[in-house]
């Protein structure tokens, strides 16, 4: 057996392995508790490792909701540490889920991404610019992040500019979600502060957009 069938097989074992496990502990990882993992922690440096823990699992297995992770950080820890650990979380997630989908490669992330409404959107964007195209589908909250990653992964997205325009991309929601976590805590509960984001995100997306196209409009009449 040659050495490209040898990696095939390994690259449906590792796809069909991280099905099983998504599949086996949906219900436990999208329900799950940052606070209560939180809480088990001796020292915040330890804290932040099973926080950074997390982001890595979600990056593998494609179960854990982004939101739910920002906002929970952003209540048990104080803003500024809880919005550079999501940063770095992120930083750690697009990383990985775009490695996993270089090594999957395009055939596997393909079929994985068809006939599904976010997957036909990304695969409906393989022939703008990447630059342009990265951007996008981290600014607007339509396009999954760990779907998105594997999708440019796996369609040969240069590693660097793929990286900076994720991180930018991404950096208001996260931000925002972490600040909203932290400041209305007391007032709303966690369910409550998601129904509101879920909303608010975007709302604030669409609106952002169209404000930028009415400046171009009203630039090129002048």
């Amino acid at each position: 057996m040659d050495k490209k069938k040898i990696l095939n097989i390994i690259k449906i074992v590792l796809a069909l392995t991280l099905i099983i496990i998504a599949a086996v502990n949906y219900k436990t990882l999208s329900t799950l508790d940052i606070r209560e993992l939180v809480a088990t922690a001796s020292s915040l440096y330890i804290a932040i490792a099973i926080i950074l823990g997390v982001y890595f699992v979600k990056a593998v297995l494609l179960v854990l909701p982004a939101s739910l992770i920002y906002i929970s950080v952003g209540l048990v820890m104080d803003w500024k540490i809880a919005v550079l650990v999501n940063m770095l979380g992120i930083v750690i997630e697009v990383i990985t889920t775009y490695f996993l989908g270089k090594f999957l490669g395009k055939d596997a992330v393909e079929k994985k991404l068809s006939g599904t409404k976010g997957g036909e959107k990304l695969l409906a964007m393989k022939g703008r610019n990447k630059n342009t195209a990265t951007f996008i589908i981290r600014f607007v909250p339509a396009f999954p992040i760990d779907f998105s990653s594997l999708f440019m992964g796996a369609f040969d997205f240069k590693f660097l500019p793929y990286f900076i325009f994720s991180v930018a991309g991404l950096a208001p929601r996260v931000i925002g979600f972490t600040i909203l976590g932290d400041g209305i805590y007391n007032y709303l509960s966690l369910k409550n502060i998601l129904i509101i984001a879920a909303i608010a995100v975007p709302i604030a997306a669409v609106a952002l957009i169209i404000r930028s196209r009415y400046r171009k409009n009203k630039a090129s009449k002048c």
